[in-house]
C-alpha cells in the first residue's frame, strides 16, 4: 500500500532534500512551499492563511517543516507561521485522521550566552530566548504537545546543504567580504549537520514512536574551522578578526537599533553573536535510542557537499 505524505515547506533547503528521498523510498508526495520554482510539483501555499479543505485529507505523515527561520524579523511574521500555522495545521492532521505528525524545530531553543554541552532532550531552554525565532519555534512545539496530534519534534543542529537558505548563505557573504569578525576569536564549537542526515532522521520518525530529539553531525568543528574550510574550499583570502564576546554583543546591539531605523536585517544580531560565540553540543544517544538513528556525514564533508552543489547550480 502506498503511504501518502504531506510535505511543508518543502521549498525550503531541507524540503528539497526530504521531498526526493521519500519519492525515493516509494511515498506519495503532496509537498507544499510559498515559492516553487517553475516545473516543480510543489503547491504554492502561504500557511499563514486558512488552510485549503482537505488538505491531510488521507495523508499518512505530515513532516511539518515550514518556518520563518532568521535570526532578524518583525515578532508577527514570526508567530504567524512558527506558531498559528503550526497550531492550525497539527489540529487539522488530527481531525483528519493523520497517522503521525513529524514537526522540525531548532535547537536555537538552547541558545544563549553560556557554553552548553552534552545537550539532551530534558535539559531546560535558554533562560532567556535568544530572538524572536527561538521564541517563537518553542512556542510552536508548545502548540504541537497541545494538539492531540500523536507527534514527533526534532531539533536538528546548523543544517548545512546545497539550497540552504539560512546558515550557509550568510558564512558565504562574510568569507566574501573578505574579513570575519568572530566572537572569541572562532573558538566556539558548533555541531553542523548534513541535511540529508536530517532527512534520514524525518524517514525514521515517521514509523518510530511519539518522541521528541535533538539532531546533530555528533562532531564538533570550530567556528573559525568552519569558516577557514568555506574560505578554502571556494579559493578566497580571508582575514579572521578575533573580537572579545562583550564587545561582539555590543556591537550587535548598536547594529540592531540601526536595523531597525533603516528597516534592514543587520550584518550581525545579537542571537549570531550568541550562535558564533558560545559552544554548543548535542547528546545524541535518545536519537538513537528512540528512533534507531546515527548521524553519518561529517561536517567537513557536509560542506564540501553543499558548496560543490552550490557553485555547480
Amino acid at each position: 500500500m502506498t503511504r501518502v505524505a504531506l510535505v511543508t515547506g518543502a521549498t525550503g533547503g531541507l524540503g528539497r532534500t526530504l521531498v526526493p528521498m521519500l519519492r525515493a523510498a516509494r511515498w506519495q508526495v503532496h509537498a507544499t512551499g510559498r515559492r516553487p520554482r517553475g516545473g516543480e510539483d510543489i503547491a504554492a501555499l502561504d500557511l499563514t492563511h486558512a488552510l485549503p479543505d482537505g488538505l491531510c485529507r488521507g495523508v499518512d505523515t505530515v513532516f511539518h517543516l515550514a518556518a520563518l527561520s532568521a535570526p532578524w524579523g518583525r515578532r508577527a511574521d514570526f508567530h504567524a507561521i512558527n506558531v498559528d500555522a503550526v497550531a492550525r495545521l497539527a489540529a487539522a492532521a488530527r481531525v483528519a485522521g493523520c497517522r503521525r505528525f513529524v514537526h522540525v524545530s531548532t535547537p536555537s531553543i538552547y541558545a544563549e550566552p553560556r557554553d552548553r554541552w552534552a545537550i539532551g532532550e530534558g535539559d531546560p531552554p535558554a533562560r532567556r530566548f535568544a530572538n524572536d525565532y527561538a521564541r517563537t519555534k518553542w512556542a510552536g512545539e508548545q502548540a504541537v504537545r497541545a494538539s492531540g496530534m500523536a507527534a514527533t519534534i526534532l531539533r536538528p543542529s546548523a543544517i548545512v546543504g546545497p539550497d540552504d537558505a539560512v546558515l550557509l548563505p550568510r558564512l558565504l557573504r562574510a568569507v566574501r567580504r573578505g574579513r570575519v569578525p568572530l566572537p572569541a576569536g572562532g573558538r566556539a564549537l558548533v555541531e553542523l549537520t548534513d541535511a540529508r542526515d536530517v532527512a534520514a532522521a524525518l524517514l525514521l520518525a515517521a514509523d518510530a514512536p511519539p518522541t521528541e530529539a535533538n539532531l546533530s553531525g555528533g562532531a564538533a568543528m570550530p567556528v573559525r574551522a568552519i569558516v577557514a574550510r568555506i574560505a578554502a574550499r571556494l579559493a578566497l583570502p580571508v582575514r579572521l578578526v578575533a573580537l572579545p564576546r562583550p564587545l561582539a554583543m555590543a556591537a550587535a546591539t548598536a547594529a540592531e537599533a540601526w536595523g531597525h531605523v533603516a528597516g534592514r536585517e543587520p550584518v550581525v544580531t545579537r542571537y549570531t553573536a550568541t550562535a558564533l560565540g558560545w559552544s554548543r553540543t548535542f547528546d545524541l544517544s535518545h536519537a538513537r535510542a528512540a528512533l534507531g538513528w546515527h548521524p553519518r556525514i561529517a561536517p567537513e564533508a557536509a560542506i564540501d557537499h553543499a558548496l560543490e552543489h552550490r557553485c555547480a547550480a
